[in-house]
């Protein structure tokens, strides 16, 4: 997947929302912090048979035509949701993408969710400027809207997350924690890797 967007979005001013990125806190840390509700967990989909572009071709509703979970993603997927069910991390709304992977790795964690073409790619192989700010203003509200109960959790993908933040999730499987400020714009708390909630138990 293409990794030159900070580059892009940092060479052109207009094109980042008023995010702040935080130090990164351990893992214990955003735990307590997700305990209080509150914040936003972006949850990059699970592990993929294989890694590529799949925007242009990809026929949503179809999932014959784009990339899905591997075994190991299933697995992955679930070890997740079961992890923040174990923690007792309060879950509220729950958004994917319109791609299977993505829905169905909100699905096998949470058993639940809503879908969204705010969370999707542009559908382009090289993106332009157009491009990511398209990606940016679907993704950015979102991450910036206060929870009405619990944590909200997003499940999506790589360069939309980028496009809103500056920051390339990696690998599949890692979730972002996110603080809304209240006024539109948000602080990227920091990360945790799809086999790191268990630091915190």
């Amino acid at each position: 997947m293409p990794r030159f967007l900070t580059t892009l979005l940092f060479g052109t001013a207009a094109v980042l929302p008023s995010a702040m990125i935080a130090q990164e806190a351990t893992t214990s840390d955003l735990v307590s912090a997700l305990k209080g509700g509150g914040h936003v967990i972006y949850l990059r989909h699970a592990m993929t048979e294989t890694d590529y572009a799949d925007q242009v071709a990809a026929v949503l509703g179809d999932c014959a035509t784009q990339r899905v979970l591997s075994a190991d993603g299933w697995v992955q997927a679930k070890s997740i949701g079961g992890a923040i069910a174990a923690l007792d991390i309060p879950v509220g709304k729950i958004v994917s993408s319109e791609y299977c992977r993505a829905w169905q790795t909100a699905d096998l964690a949470f058993g639940q969710f809503e879908m969204t073409a705010a969370l999707n790619f542009a559908t382009a192989e090289d993106y332009t400027d157009a491009d990511i700010s398209q990606m940016r203003d679907g993704v950015a509200p979102l991450i910036s809207a206060v929870p009405t109960a619990g944590n909200t959790v997003i499940v999506g993908h790589d360069d939309p997350f980028e496009a809103a933040t500056g920051i390339y999730p990696e690998p599949q499987g890692v979730a972002y924690v996110v603080l809304p400020d209240g006024a539109g714009g948000f602080e990227v708390l920091g990360r945790i890797g799809p086999d790191d909630w268990s630091d915190a138990m």
